[in-house]
């Protein structure tokens, strides 16, 4: 069975010629026109890609990937940090006795400091805010 195929003539520069030459046989294309035809359709797929509003399948498939990647190593993370952090609030509240509406009083100042700073907390404020705090009262 026989493909009706369109004839195309056409010209080309000597080193687009020499290009050709090279470079169907290392993309292991059986034939000239096969590496053409090839190269038409990805040049035509590219000029598409560009005009549309969504990715290509392969560039969403690589960057949905690298996300998955980034997405188990801050779960990993997070979860390490959640496990220290228990053990620290354990091992402290073993050894201070604290009332629960310290507690509460506590976590309302915390929301209010960590809203006003945008999470960018540093030791350094921490600690002029607690001596403010002495100082004041």
């Amino acid at each position: 069975m026989s493909e009706n195929k369109d004839r195309l003539n056409f010209r080309m520069k000597p080193e687009t010629a020499e290009k050709l030459a090279h470079w169907y046989k290392a993309d292991h294309c059986r034939s000239k026109n096969e590496f053409v035809e090839k190269a038409v359709n990805f040049y035509a797929d590219a000029l598409a890609a560009e005009n549309s509003a969504t990715l290509p399948l392969a560039i969403q498939a690589a960057i949905d990937g690298r996300l998955k990647l980034l997405e188990d190593r801050m779960a990993a993370i997070l979860y390490k940090q959640a496990v220290e952090i228990d053990m620290a609030l354990s091992i402290l509240l073993q050894s201070v006795n604290v009332d629960e509406s310290v507690l509460r009083q506590e976590r309302a100042k915390s929301i209010a400091t960590i809203k006003r700073t945008h999470g960018r907390l540093r030791m350094e404020q921490k600690l002029r805010e607690q001596e403010n705090e002495e100082w004041q009262g």
